[in-house]
């Protein structure tokens, strides 16, 4: 075949295709490659032939052919690359990078290759590649959505939060957008605003089980509990296989002290759910608080069968040991001994460092000359493990303060307020270290802790009197529908 009718042939499959016939583009393109397969833009044309028609795998196949007669093949490199996205094929991302190579402006490229940056975790690339996707990027909702949610990862909640809105402003048709945006506003502990923003869909109805847990979550947190049970037992109605809306409703029942009640409702979730460990880790907790040890070292020895690498059963069964044997010295060095055998396994664990370190410390002298040592160094590593875990910091300035280290007291207490600004034990703590120096900044921040304490007990009073307020009482007979409700007292 002659240059010129090559290019005649190219000119005839392009028209073909612009005129949406992809079939008779694929005829006359396979009839021109028989004369000419060297030919890297027919290879090229028929693999936007096959693409149109659903021949993904002749379309891939043409296109790395075209590849491998000219690697910069432009057109080639976009084609694979639209189907080894389409298909989350990490194939697409080498593609991606050659195009921008070549071609630095192509939006449509750093687009695609963000989001494929997005999907496997790379959230610096992802931004980068998002910035420089063009006003396209604001018309296609997964690609914002995609760019919100790693903005929020990498902590710049700000521009996470303008992205959001801008999302739900485009696209309110799309419940996932009000999703995402009620999110990031629940994050932001902007409660009202995440509950007005799931409304238009918890008034419709549309609301999924995912969006009913969310609403609950919010409105515990504005501490209207009647609306935030209302919602999870809907959540729960509506999924009644999903573990974590029990385990969820197990966690309000703690905090209201409604143990009965959450046990009812762990049990209509372990009548759907019967192998689910949390679910027998989270009864074996609401039995631990009733004093019912023997129920809840059963649950806990049934999670911890059911999923042995969970753990989680483990630190429940030394919680309730804790509880059970505060004041018998022969059963807290069996729950030692139990503690350090579980360290054995989970040396990563920082509360079973912290519990270890908690139990020896009630030990006090009676555990042995090294048990106040031991004890320091286990809550050391617990907050190694865990910089933000408020109780270590709290145990070591108790132990620092018992010990007549001060300095070291008040700077545990300081760090355990840095973390929860409402932690009372640590405003304990530093005001009694506080007291006992004579430096003008202590004495400074000894007013200052004083004046915050009696503002933290004002608000107790309050917070204890909604706490009563709201209770959540049982609803006989118990089932899935209806295990509790919550009770204005």
């Amino acid at each position: 075949m002659h240059a010129q009718s090559s290019g005649n042939v190219v000119s005839s499959v392009e028209s073909q295709l612009r005129a949406q016939h992809p079939a008779e583009a694929l005829r006359t393109a396979d009839a021109a490659l028989k004369q000419a397969p060297g030919n890297a833009n027919l290879w090229t044309l028929k693999g936007i032939a096959c693409s149109e028609l659903q021949e993904t795998s002749a379309a891939t196949d043409a296109y790395a052919h075209a590849l491998r007669l000219s690697p910069d093949n432009l057109a080639a490199l976009r084609g694979a690359a639209q189907i080894f996205d389409q298909e989350h094929d990490p194939r697409a991302v080498p593609l991606l990078r050659r195009i921008l190579a070549l071609s630095p402006g192509d939006t449509t490229a750093h687009e695609m290759l963000a989001l494929n940056e997005q999907r496997h975790g790379n959230c610096h690339a992802a931004i980068r590649n998002f910035q420089q996707s063009g006003p396209a990027l604001h018309q296609h909702p997964e690609s914002m959505a995609a760019y919100g949610s790693c903005l929020q990862n990498l902590g710049d909640t700000q521009q996470a939060l303008a992205i959001f809105q801008t999302l739900a402003a485009h696209f309110p048709q799309l419940n996932f957008a009000r999703y995402d945006l009620a999110v990031i506003l629940y994050q932001s502990r902007q409660y009202a605003a995440a509950i007005q923003t799931l409304q238009p869909l918890l008034d419709s109805g549309r609301a999924d089980a995912d969006t009913l847990s969310l609403a609950s979550q919010a409105y515990e947190a504005m501490h209207d509990t009647p609306k935030a049970v209302a919602a999870l037992r809907e959540a729960i109605v509506s999924d009644p296989s999903n573990v974590n809306l029990y385990n969820s409703f197990a966690e309000l029942c703690l905090d209201h002290d409604s143990y009965r009640v959450g046990i009812d409702m762990i049990n209509a979730g372990l009548r759907l759910n019967p192998r689910a460990a949390s679910l027998y880790l989270s009864r074996g907790l609401l039995y631990a608080q009733l004093s019912e040890y023997t129920k809840a070292q059963s649950d806990f020895s049934t999670a911890e069968r059911l999923n042995p690498k969970q753990g989680l059963s483990a630190y429940g069964a030394d919680v309730a040991e804790l509880e059970k044997y505060h004041f018998d010295l022969d059963h807290s060095n069996a729950a030692v001994a139990a503690l350090k055998a579980q360290i054995h396994q989970h040396p990563d664990s920082y509360l079973l460092h912290y519990l270890l370190a908690k139990l020896l410390s009630m030990q006090g002298p009676q555990g042995g000359p090294s048990s106040m040592a031991d004890a320091r160094n286990q809550a050391e590593i617990a907050v190694k493990l865990k910089p933000d875990f408020v109780a270590a910091h709290d145990l070591l300035a108790r132990m620092e303060l018992e010990d007549k280290n001060l300095k070291a007291s008040a700077q545990q207490s300081r760090e355990a307020l840095q973390y929860d600004p409402n932690d009372r034990t640590a405003v304990y703590h530093l005001i009694a270290a506080l007291r006992q120096s004579t430096a003008p900044e202590d004495r400074h921040e000894l007013k200052a802790m004083v004046q915050k304490l009696a503002v933290m007990e004002k608000t107790s009073l309050n917070t204890d009197a909604r706490a009563k307020r709201f209770q959540l009482v049982e609803v006989p007979p118990p089932s899935t529908r209806g295990a509790a409700n919550s009770q204005q007292r």
